[in-house]
């Protein structure tokens, strides 16, 4: 079941949620709305459900225009992030509850229930009460509710946002299994990049109620559309400056920009991911620059480096692999270079990685 966006625009009094959206969901895809708080990306995925209705613009699924059906006709299996199960139902009739209302036969509810406990690996366990469950299992049973009636779609909003991190990383596999062994059209909200990216099959970054940039995980990370999508993809060192004949001057870095040739000069801003900076002991390159060591910060198979770039009194952070910086020997108050691989310049109207 595919889903068609366009023109969705909707309001809320002075504040624009969304504004002219359009977007295609594959049919089987595995969808993440990923951006900050206020970026729209909740108040789309109600609009797709039938919760809210837009102001203008349609939702078809395939090609059935649903947008002014109700929540109840659209057939849509809806996660909420704080589970919102029935504290006064067992498990078993938390997930049945929908069958019930649809007055579907007892031996029908009997064996769904239990091939849905078996499918989010909750066996033996349909007689317990949700406060009787860990936070993790009372989200597979909100999934498994959901899944119930056999839904066209299933819709996430922010589903493992209440977990600790170790329980998160677990449900993030288990919907990605989950989602390949099923394969029903699937969008859910997150801001977290990583679970974005490890969970989804495309990515959709929204800002201020805009598609900042749509493609796969890998599209979005290695090419970047905007310096908003940039940014937001992790720990960034910014650096500002110019371009001008084929150069780009920024921070304290000069580097190659073949896309501008003119003499006059224009506004840039460059950005490098902290694993797109070298730490050597000797120059390798003329953009090379000497710095000082100023902080070390093991971080699992990474080593953090906070660099303090002497003469220009910039910091940068790099990251390099921890075998590395064993084998450099770094302490505190070395001098080393640092030299950037590749970085991202954007201008105004262009923007140019190498």
């Amino acid at each position: 079941m595919s889903i068609s966006i366009r023109h969705v625009t909707k309001t809320f009094g002075n504040f624009t949620a969304l504004n002219d959206i359009s977007l295609e969901v594959p049919s089987g895809c595995l969808l993440a709305l990923l951006g900050p708080s206020g970026s729209g990306k909740t108040s789309l995925l109600r609009i797709i459900s039938g919760l809210e209705h837009a102001d203008r613009g349609s939702i078809l699924f395939q090609d059935e225009d649903v947008t002014r059906q109700a929540a109840r006709d659209r057939g849509v299996g809806f996660v909420f992030q704080h589970y919102a199960l029935f504290r006064h139902m067992s498990v078993f009739e938390n997930i049945a509850f929908a069958m019930r209302v649809r007055k579907m036969p007892q031996a029908e509810v009997k064996d769904r229930v239990h091939e849905l406990l078996g499918l989010v690996r909750l066996e033996g366990l349909g007689h317990r009460y949700p406060s009787e469950l860990s936070g993790g299992q009372r989200q597979r049973v909100a999934l498994a509710r959901a899944l119930a009636v056999r839904p066209r779609m299933l819709l996430l909003d922010e589903p493992f946002g209440a977990l600790d991190a170790k329980v998160r990383q677990e449900l993030r596999n288990w919907l990605r299994r989950l989602h390949e062994e099923m394969h029903v059209t699937t969008v859910f909200v997150t801001h977290d990049q990583e679970e974005a990216f490890e969970v989804a099959d495309q990515v959709v970054v929204m800002r201020q109620g805009q598609v900042e940039q749509v493609g796969s995980p890998q599209e979005v990370f290695d090419r970047p559309a905007t310096p908003f999508v940039m940014d937001f993809l992790g720990n960034v060192n910014v650096f500002h400056g110019r371009v001008q004949a084929g150069q780009a001057h920024v921070g304290p870095f000069t580097l190659a920009y073949a896309d501008y040739q003119h003499d006059e000069p224009r506004h840039a801003t460059a950005y490098v991911r902290p694993h797109e900076l070298e730490i050597e002991r000797i120059p390798s390159t003329t953009a090379s620059l000497a710095g000082r060591v100023v902080q070390i910060n093991p971080h699992g198979a990474v080593s953090k480096v906070r660099v303090l770039l002497e003469g220009y009194g910039a910091e940068v952070t790099v990251d390099i692999i921890r075998e590395k910086a064993l084998q450099l020997q770094l302490q505190l108050n070395d001098n080393i270079f640092v030299t950037p691989s590749s970085a991202r310049v954007f201008m105004p109207d262009l923007d140019y990685a190498i």
